[in-house]
């Protein structure tokens, strides 16, 4: 995985962190996304709280994945799974996931067809100790998430609750993420 740190949105908080990740295998990108740390000192009553993580993670898909009608629900869940897994208390959680495909014709029509997945999702940290939230432990989720949406095998559990227990893996992706 690659991380590198970007530039944070001006207008949605007071103070901004954004991240940026790719999850590379030799010299293809099976998937990349961005997470932004919001703050806010006098709170947000849509947040119901002084953070906020929002993020847009995406990779491609092969054709008949995308077609299952419960993939949205699916990769939701990776969202939510992931924030459990690692023992996360989170609050307000709102998204969507959306699935695209491209055909490409004239000058293009040598590409192949390509279907991406995407989740855009924000939700609320709960504050920890000092009144601010495990910001390491949502960057290691939001990770799980990027690397379950490449279609990496989770990590090998130690333990029935540990990131990974239980998961079933998709298919990797077929080439090249295009940008």
């Amino acid at each position: 995985m690659e991380i590198d740190p970007t530039k944070p949105p001006q207008r949605l908080a007071p103070h901004a962190y954004a991240l940026e990740a790719a999850v590379v295998q030799g010299d293809d990108d099976l998937a990349d996304g961005r997470l932004v740390l919001l703050h806010d000192p006098d709170g947000h009553d849509a947040w119901q709280g002084t953070f906020r993580l929002v993020t847009l993670v995406r990779a491609e898909l092969e054709p008949e994945m995308a077609a299952d009608p419960l993939l949205p629900e699916v990769c939701w869940s990776w969202l939510t799974g992931a924030l459990e897994a690692r023992g996360l208390s989170y609050g307000e959680p709102s998204g969507t996931v959306t699935r695209a495909g491209s055909h490409y014709f004239g000058g293009l029509s040598e590409r192949r067809p390509v279907t991406q997945i995407e989740i855009r999702a924000s939700w609320t940290p709960r504050e920890g100790m000092g009144g601010v939230p495990d910001a390491a432990t949502h960057l290691a989720a939001w990770c799980d998430l990027l690397c379950q949406l490449a279609g990496l095998p989770p990590a090998a559990p130690t333990g029935p609750t540990e990131p990974g227990a239980g998961v079933v893996t998709l298919p990797q992706r077929r080439g090249p993420q295009a940008r």
